[in-house]
């Protein structure tokens, strides 16, 4: 069983920046690609990035984010971060990490998941 733990989410107003921290332990067989997804009130879970665990790191983005976001990794500490930039309203939910064997295109595809961290953008 593979634990994530996300961190960082918090009260922000539009235009300005924040970064998100994913904290994984335990199951590292099949940890291949890791990712971001948010889920706002009411709406479905939806992809927002999600990179390449091994080998080069291979990156890609919702059209939503693409150009403000940035997701990074750090294997030596099992660490995922998403960096987001020029925030907007739209970008409030709350934002889970994602673990999976295979790429990562949409919720179906994912092995593991944190609780989430609320990230909230203020117009």
């Amino acid at each position: 069983q593979a634990q994530l733990v996300e961190s960082g989410g918090g009260l922000v107003q539009a235009g300005g920046s924040l970064s998100l921290s994913c904290a994984a332990s335990g199951r590292t067989f099949g940890r291949n690609y890791m990712g971001w997804f948010r889920q706002a009130p009411g709406k479905e879970r939806e992809f927002v990035a999600a990179i390449r665990w091994i080998s080069s790191p291979n990156s890609n983005y919702a059209d939503s984010v693409k150009g403000r976001f940035a997701i990074s990794r750090d294997n030596a500490k099992n660490m995922l971060y998403l960096q987001m930039n020029r925030l907007k309203p739209e970008d409030t939910a709350v934002y889970y990490c994602a673990q999976s064997s295979g790429v990562i295109v949409s919720s179906n595809g994912v092995d593991y998941w944190g609780q989430g961290t609320q990230v909230t953008v203020s117009s």
